[in-house]
């Protein structure tokens, strides 16, 4: 935040999310990773003090990785939960909302790093009468960006922009380095079953098929990638919200919930041509303009 041209933004350091103890996270290191006096050491009493300064059912609440943390919140302190909330956005998934009463999380990697915790979110906020909108990997893959974007922000020779690129991809490779891997390999950590070559191909891959036996980079091969978060802070905003995508309900005990892409056919992306340029100028202007206001 601070190399973005925001340091007064506070940000909290939170659990590993459910991953085993055992498990070593991956963690990207870059230049601009430095102390700040905006860093909380916990990242669950920031959400307490955010929650206690604003208006009440103000909140919107973003989940762009594990439930764990939010699912603790709730248990801590329900109460502020209920009162100060108006929605749960959570980049993930659900089974059909056709099937039961409520809806349940599905088998999205956020919701495997703790199944329990992302079952119990989602039945705590329906029985609260806490509207969810869930935006599921149908929707990323219904518009994917090319590398080449990345190239274009790397131009604007922002320290963030340039570590972007870079992360992305080594966090490819690792990535086809876990799906080459046996189901029951360690290794893969919270990866579900369904992302095997097969699928690592069809996702980042026009065509053609790798061999598991590839051991070298992918990265040359990659000719889209799909934007999970940045899609999942779009549908935070109404109008974006209302532009770009379209949605199912399903209806709890009187509180509408929404899910955004229910299946390959149905991505829940009204335009994907429209909505790529929405997020590709968004980024560019993000960039220019965080360096413009540090003088550079």
């Amino acid at each position: 935040m601070d190399s973005m041209g925001m340091p007064d933004v506070p940000v909290g350091i939170g659990s590993s999310g459910g991953v085993g103890d055992d498990i070593e996270l991956e963690v990207y290191e870059a230049d601009y990773s430095i102390s700040s006096p905006c860093i909380y050491q916990s990242g669950i009493e920031l959400v307490y003090a955010a929650l206690e300064s604003v208006p009440p059912s103000s909140a919107q609440l973003l989940c762009i990785a594990s439930l764990a943390d939010v699912a603790t919140v709730i248990r801590e302190r329900e109460d502020l939960f209920t009162s100060k909330v108006k929605e749960l956005v959570v980049m993930g998934g659900v089974v059909s909302q056709e099937i039961g009463e409520m809806l349940v999380p599905d088998s999205a990697y956020n919701n495997n790093c703790d199944v329990s915790a992302a079952r119990y979110v989602y039945r705590k906020c329906q029985e609260m009468g806490i509207p969810t909108i869930t935006l599921s990997r149908w929707a990323a893959y219904g518009c994917p960006m090319p590398p080449q974007l990345l190239d274009e922000i790397s131009a604007t020779e922002h320290m963030v922009a340039r570590n972007i690129r870079s992360v992305s991809k080594i966090s490819v490779d690792q990535l086809w380095n876990k799906v080459r891997l046996h189901p029951s390999d360690v290794r893969r950590e919270k990866i579900p079953n369904r992302c095997d070559v097969n699928w690592f191909c069809r996702t980042f891959m026009s065509k053609g098929e790798l061999s598991k036996d590839w051991k070298a980079s992918v990265w040359s091969l990659v000719q889209k990638l799909n934007m999970y978060d940045p899609l999942a802070l779009l549908v935070t905003v109404p109008a974006y919200r209302t532009a770009h995508f379209t949605s199912k309900e399903k209806v709890v005990n009187g509180v509408t919930h929404l899910v955004v892409g229910t299946s390959e056919r149905d991505t829940g992306i009204k335009n994907r041509l429209a909505l790529f340029d929405e997020y590709s100028t968004l980024f560019l202007s993000a960039f220019e303009e965080s360096l413009h206001r540090q003088g550079y």
